[in-house]
């Protein structure tokens, strides 16, 4: 991206892509020594390019800028390509900027010199960069580069504080009080995260564009648009740790030691022979611990081995030698001295957490649309229909019925025929397949695969892992997403990361527990005071501990973290391995878990996130009006969707897309066919959601209008209800 377009008529955000990291050119250099010139702009010698930007020297024309001074002033703009002046902005400009602000007085400090002004109309404050920075102002680096002097500024606006106490920065863990001023902020997608302008600030410049997100959620659109309009500067850059030479150097390093206790090489426990029994393997789970093959007894290297620390978690209790009850355990193994490792410190994991660094290094080649992703993963749909017989009173197993049927291929376009199993008769009615996958998604959502609230995880539930139900409902998932079907929306980040990177790079945390007595569990040794609390905990809840493999040693009070860690680990990973990996296989229908893994910050949004509320522009959007509409009509259907969103109506936007489509939201590749609007001559409206058409009726006020607007929808989505809702699980 060229520096020329940077500032051109002030509107360009490519502008961030200057940053102080950017090449210099060989007329611009930093001063040294005992040279140490001031801006032209503040006539300040500081060079702390964090505050004011790298500080550029032009040496044929003596001229000296902080980049933010000239970037921010009023009355300049880039002219030139990015090989001329200093970063595209002309010389000729940047002395006609000086000699303008010469006349112009900094009402902070008072002297001239003052090239910024606040662009608040009627507002005739000028300053200096630093000064307003002293002053708080806020200077947004995107969009026009306005500044705002301190009585303009925006601000934070939440509508109640419902904290007490202080919190905690999510970056530098200060306490600070929750209340949104200039040096304080929240962020817009976690309420529960603020962090210091500073660190905010710092923060940014080292993550770039591409890695500055919230630290909370890991939201980046929305948290960015906030932090630029509050004056937080967000270089278009690589993040700085990927600009170091060799910074993933470790990464491509093999774990070459033998950490067994009675290590029976001669040569040393570094020594490494392929293909011999000398050669090391390393632990199948973390690959940070290893053993030589015949230190450990292994006769071939396709023999799995993990080191003590992984098996404590993947084994039960019934491999390891039973300690006496309500004694702690200690680190002996019952199966032979030679497996003991000796404690060594653990290298970075050789798992799919490389992969996902290789993925984040590539930076915007994967933040990718989800719209268009997921029509790129329709383009195997062929022209060649199944029809599906659906019961909507036994949703599920009818899809179940239809998908696993002999001829049933989840690249053929799906037709959905409506029946009921208590008409004798066998009469079919047509069916909207959006609807249809409308439908199997809630009753997916809400299904015993799954437990939580709001955010779920995988269950275990032997009777579904014995009929094989995860990985139907992996194809199911697959097949609705390909196929036009809704947002997911209900995954927890956990179950998400696990997909993506691998459950052993995916920490669960304590909201992924759905069980109250093992949260209680894990909260009170979280809690424990004193190591004679934990060990009294861990006596107490012996059993449990033993039969999932979570017994250990206390030396600390620190301990009781690790311990913490492995109780989460086993209940929200561990337990529900083999549901996990069924559920993935069926995900891999139609290659979307591929996809998934590649554009992971992509489906997040869908797969953890609900739709956003539906509103009057979007539904206006949304519907196509046909040319021959009636005018009033159609007058009366804009009242009606203002009304419905202002709560004056019984109905809800959510009802009036579900009367016309059978779609509660607006699927992330859209409406096919897109949804239209006719006006007919008829007492009430009429929804074909085959069509996705939506027939208004022609009345003579609009109060007629409404009144039968809700009294239709209402009446027949109650009516739906009531017929689906005799059949409650599957």
């Amino acid at each position: 991206m060229a520096c020329g377009a940077a500032r051109e008529g002030k509107s360009d955000t490519a502008a961030l892509e200057l940053l102080p990291s950017a090449p210099r050119k060989m007329n611009e250099s930093k001063t040294g020594g005992s040279q140490n010139p001031t801006c032209v702009f503040c006539r300040k010698n500081d060079d702390c390019p964090i505050k004011y930007g790298e500080k550029k020297t032009n040496e044929k024309w003596n001229l000296t800028v902080h980049y933010y001074c000239l970037l921010m002033s009023s009355g300049i703009w880039q002219r030139g390509k990015e090989e001329e002046g200093v970063y595209g902005f002309l010389i000729e400009d940047i002395r006609k900027e000086v000699t303008r602000a010469s006349k112009l007085k900094c009402c902070i400090c008072k002297k001239t010199g003052a090239s910024i002004g606040c662009v608040t109309p009627r507002c005739k404050r000028s300053y200096h960069f630093p000064c307003g920075l002293q002053r708080e102002c806020i200077f947004q680096f995107t969009g026009n580069f306005a500044s705002f002097c301190w009585n303009h500024r925006p601000v934070q606006i939440i509508t109640s504080n419902n904290y007490r106490d202080s919190l905690p920065c999510t970056i530098c863990l200060e306490f600070i009080e929750p209340i949104p001023t200039y040096s304080i902020l929240r962020s817009p997608c976690c309420k529960n995260a603020w962090f210091h302008r500073d660190c905010l600030q710092v923060q940014a410049i080292n993550a770039g564009v591409f890695f500055f997100r919230c630290t909370v959620c890991n939201n980046s659109d929305i948290f960015q648009k906030e932090m630029l309009r509050m004056g937080i500067h967000i270089p278009e850059k690589d993040a700085s740790w990927e600009l170091e030479e060799n910074a993933y150097q470790e990464l491509l390093q093999h774990y070459e030691h033998c950490d067994v206790r009675r290590c029976r090489c001669k040569e040393g426990r570094d020594y490494n022979v392929p293909d011999s029994k000398w050669e090391i393997k390393r632990c199948q789970c973390c690959g940070s611990r290893g053993t030589h093959l015949a230190c450990s007894s292994l006769q071939s290297w396709e023999q799995n081995w993990e080191c003590l620390e992984c098996r404590g978690i993947l084994y039960n209790s019934g491999d390891f030698q039973k300690a006496k009850k309500h004694t702690l355990p200690n680190t002996n193994v019952g199966i032979t001295d030679c497996l003991l490792e000796e404690s060594s410190p653990k290298l970075p994991r050789q798992s799919p957490g490389a992969q996902r660094e290789d993925l984040l290094r590539q930076g915007s080649k994967f933040r990718r649309d989800i719209s268009t992703l997921i029509i790129e993963l329709g383009f195997q749909i062929k022209k060649k229909a199944k029809r599906l017989f659906i019961d909507k009173a036994n949703i599920w197993n009818s899809a179940l019925d239809g998908f696993r049927n002999q001829n049933f291929n989840p690249s053929y376009t799906i037709e959905i025929a409506y029946v009921n199993e208590n008409d004798h008769f066998g009469k079919e009615q047509p069916g909207s397949k959006q609807e249809f996958l409308s439908l199997l998604m809630q009753q997916l959502e809400n299904s015993p695969l799954f437990e939580g609230s709001l955010s779920k995880n995988l269950s275990l539930n032997s009777q579904a892992l014995k009929e094989n139900l995860y990985y139907e409902a992996g194809k199911m998932l697959a097949i609705s997403l390909v196929h036009g079907g809704p947002s997911p929306g209900f995954f927890s980040k956990t179950l998400f990361n696990c997909l993506v990177y691998g459950p052993e790079s995916t920490q669960p945390i304590l909201d992924d527990v759905s069980d109250f007595d093992v949260a209680q569990i894990i909260i009170r040794i979280n809690t424990a005071a004193t190591v004679a609390d934990l060990n009294s905990l861990i006596n107490e809840y012996y059993n449990y501990l033993e039969l999932i493999g979570c017994l250990r040693l206390i030396t600390s009070l620190s301990d009781k973290y690790m311990l913490a860690k492995d109780i989460l680990v086993y209940h929200v990973i561990k337990r529900v391995q083999a549901p996990f990996e069924s559920f993935k296989q069926g995900l891999r229908t139609l290659g979307v878990l591929e996809k998934i893994q590649t554009y992971p910050e992509a489906f997040c949004n869908i797969f953890c996130h609900k739709p956003e509320n539906l509103s009057t522009k979007i539904l206006s959007d949304l519907f196509t009006v046909h040319t021959l509409s009636d005018v009033q009509a159609l007058g009366f259907w804009n009242s009606y969707l203002q009304a419905v969103e202002d709560g004056k109506s019984t109905v809800t936007m959510e009802d009036i897309l579900i009367f016309a489509t059978g779609c509660s939201s607006i699927p992330p590749a859209g409406f096919i066919p897109t949804p239209s609007i006719e006006c007919l001559h008829m007492d009430f409206p009429v929804g074909n959601k085959c069509n996705n058409c939506l027939a208004l009726p022609i009345t003579s006020t609009y109060k007629e209008f409404q009144e039968n607007m809700d009294f239709a929808i209402k009446n027949t989505l109650r009516l739906e209800k009531e017929e689906n809702s005799h059949f409650i699980g599957h």
